[in-house]
């Protein structure tokens, strides 16, 4: 007689954005790894000159966020880590960060030292191009630019398309 099989459940682990205490990155990183969750505080390799040498320390690249790769059930067991203010929210959701961004964060690290950090600004006019989402790879103009959303205009089939899209979900085109 054949044994029933088992399912298996497959339970999709995420990488989401914590905010922590100022300062507190290092030792949340090394904290939630102690718990057994995986972490990733991206440092940035900085060249500080004191008055008698020069050193090379690493400092994170994302000031009071570090990233972890959990399962929803594992999202309390975060949360309770000593120096954890909360997760990272975008539109009323924890703010969801894709594999690849990840690596690419890691890659660019590992290939360079003194790395900034500036937020994306968007201007009218400026032509972009959608990332993800149901316009996704489509380019357009910015009509406007709102807090959270930039309204673009699409020029597809001789008629313009007017739409409100997440900052997140769009991409300034490099004129070529």
């Amino acid at each position: 007689m054949a044994k029933p099989s088992k399912k298996v459940l497959v339970l999709a682990q995420k990488w989401l954005a914590i905010y922590t205490k100022p300062r507190w990155e290092k030792r949340v990183d090394i904290l939630l790894k102690e718990k057994g969750v995986e972490s990733y505080c991206p440092l940035n390799k900085v060249r500080r000159k004191w008055s008698d040498r020069v050193k090379i320390v690493e400092e994170p690249l994302f000031k009071s966020y570090v990233f972890v790769k959990v399962i929803d059930s594992d999202r309390t067991r975060v949360r309770m880590t000593n120096g954890v203010i909360n997760f990272v929210y975008w539109d009323g959701k924890p703010a969801l960060i894709r594999e690849k961004e990840i690596n690419a964060i890691k890659r660019f690290l590992d290939e360079h030292e003194n790395v900034e950090v500036h937020p994306m600004e968007f201007r009218k006019n400026q032509r972009v191009i959608v990332i993800s989402g149901p316009l996704m790879d489509q380019e357009g103009s910015v009509l406007d630019v709102n807090r959270k959303m930039v309204k673009v205009a699409i020029e597809s089939l001789g008629y313009v398309l007017v739409a409100y899209i997440e900052r997140t979900k769009l991409s300034s085109v490099q004129t070529r």
